[in-house]
């Protein structure tokens, strides 16, 4: 069934010298009404709806920008274009400042007016019509490619193009190819954890060979050169921040910084005890429990990020770099209100500050306690949607703005991702085993499906921390969690759905870090 014709309320006291813009919007679909005035105009808008007001702004009576301000009260979603003869600076920023659409100066021809009027009313259709037809095309190429001769570059660039269509597509409202999309993720999934079996414990076999960054490198490779450059960084450390979710926290940025994404892997288990406390130490977790066993011992795994500022700052002696450290973890509202109320002390002086934000891993946990948190939050696109709000009015923001305005560049990372995870995978272990949903040490543990865990019979193969004799490590891959074969049915009733992390798969391991240099 063929669409109305869209229509368009033109504003203007010389009807007669807009004959030739009305025949050709005509010819282009458009239906175009004529009012001589204000009062007219307010009359028909009043009567019929329209898509689009086209208004000059010197006329007779009402001047244009008063008349808008009455059509603004009438429609307010309408969109206005002010057309005018005056080129005057004071005339183009009261429009600006009134928030009409867009602005054209006479004198105009039909084909500036029918560009205007086709970006304003038909661009969405027109882009999401091109993404489509993009989306198709590559759609289709991903497919024969496949994964398998993907490399650790490989494997960031497609992880990296599928989370920007995600994001793309669900912003289109393209929900048909969307759900193309995520058909393609268990295959990803499967096969990245393929790749990291066989090559992980290559890289830390051979850190001197070709690998990529790993949550050990960040500093030294992303946090030094800004600081030997400056004297003084931010570092800012989002827990549980998924690279999806950083694509649409980009955008946010672009007025205050010029903003440079890169990326890197997570080491494994990727969950805050050991792949944060990696970050800031620039030691594998087995490497930091013999250097600093007074920071790790085998105590309750929250309490083992009690010393990410101590670790910090040995890390950056190690490294020969004498500078100041300070630290500050925004976990509850009142942890973030006190650093809004002492942005400039907290950022003051040379050395390095460092900041981790909590908000985005208390979500994701609190999904699985909270009813309302897993109907708002059910789904990764809704929880892109939460981290925008939470960030556009975060003290996190707040933080940034500051930085900019006082031109202090910023590093910004993740410490591993989530995954949402819907298949419960029985595992078998004896009573010693942690409680973890996507990673478990135990004595003789295994999975009753190989093909939903990474075995590991040696966790100091991992440069894990030693434990008891016959201690194993599985990690969850897919969207697999782990259950035992007597609370199947608590666990998958509480848990399927969530979002974790502790596994191996692309969204936990494959992290943004970004370079934030303030645009002067």
């Amino acid at each position: 069934m063929a669409q109305p014709a869209k229509a368009i309320l033109w504003v203007d006291d010389e009807a007669d010298l807009l004959e030739p813009h009305r025949l050709l919007l005509g010819d282009r679909g458009y239906r175009v009404q004529i009012a001589t005035n204000a009062d007219d105009a307010l009359e028909l808008l009043r009567r019929d709806p329209y898509d689009l007001v086209l208004l000059d702004e010197q006329m007779p009576g009402t001047r244009g920008l008063d008349a808008y301000k009455d059509i603004r009260e009438l429609a307010p979603a309408l969109p206005v274009v002010m057309v005018t003869k005056s080129e005057e600076d004071a005339t183009l920023k009261e429009a600006i400042g009134a928030n009409v659409r867009d602005y054209l100066v006479k004198p105009v021809t039909p084909r500036q007016v029918l560009t205007v009027v086709t970006r304003i009313l038909d661009g969405p259709l027109i882009r999401s019509q091109a993404m489509a037809r993009a989306f198709v095309e590559r759609f289709r190429a991903i497919e024969a490619e496949r994964y398998q001769g993907l490399d650790w570059r490989g494997w960031i660039d497609r992880f990296a193009e599928l989370m920007q269509w995600d994001v793309d597509l669900a912003d289109a409202g393209e929900t048909g190819l969307h759900e193309s999309l995520k058909g393609l993720y268990p295959d990803m999934q499967r096969e990245f954890a393929t790749f990291i079996r066989r090559e992980y414990p290559r890289w830390l076999a051979a850190l001197d060979g070709d690998r990529p960054p790993l949550s050990v490198d960040v500093v030294a490779e992303f946090l030094l050169p800004v600081l030997a450059r400056d004297r003084k960084a931010l570092f800012v450390v989002i827990d549980c921040l998924r690279l999806d979710q950083w694509r649409v926290l980009e955008p946010l940025l672009a007025p205050m910084f010029e903003v440079e994404t890169t990326h890197y892997y997570s080491i494994l288990p990727t969950a805050t005890p050991y792949a944060r406390n990696a970050l800031f130490s620039g030691l594998f977790p087995g490497e930091i429990a013999e250097r600093h066993p007074h920071w790790w011992g085998e105590r309750d795994d929250e309490t083992l990020n009690a010393h990410e500022r101590d670790l910090l700052g040995a890390h950056l002696t190690d490294l020969g770099v004498q500078a100041a450290v300070r630290y500050q973890k925004i976990t509850t509202a009142m942890d973030a209100a006190e650093l809004e109320r002492h942005l400039p002390a907290a950022i003051a002086g040379d050395g390095v500050h460092a900041f981790v934000f909590n908000f985005v891993d208390m979500l994701t946990h609190g999904r699985s306690e909270s009813m309302i948190l897993y109907e708002v939050a059910k789904d990764e696109v809704a929880l892109r949607a939460l981290t925008r709000q939470w960030f556009e009015r975060s003290a996190l923001v707040a933080l940034l703005r500051e930085a900019s305005r006082r031109g202090i560049s910023v590093v910004v990372t993740s410490d591993h991702g989530a995954l949402h995870c819907n298949t419960p995978a029985t595992v078998f272990a004896k009573r010693d085993a942690t409680a973890n949903l996507r990673y478990k040490f135990g004595e003789d543990i295994r999975a009753e499906r190989e093909s939903q865990a990474l075995h590991v019979a040696s966790p100091e193969d991992f440069r894990l921390p030693p434990r008891a004799p016959g201690t194993h490590l599985l990690l969850a891959t897919g969207d697999s969690f782990f259950v035992y074969p007597t609370k199947l049915r608590e666990y998958q009733g509480r848990y399927r759905g969530s979002f974790l992390h502790g596994g191996v798969s692309p969204e936990e391991c494959i992290l943004p870090v970004a370079l934030l240099t303030p645009k002067r």
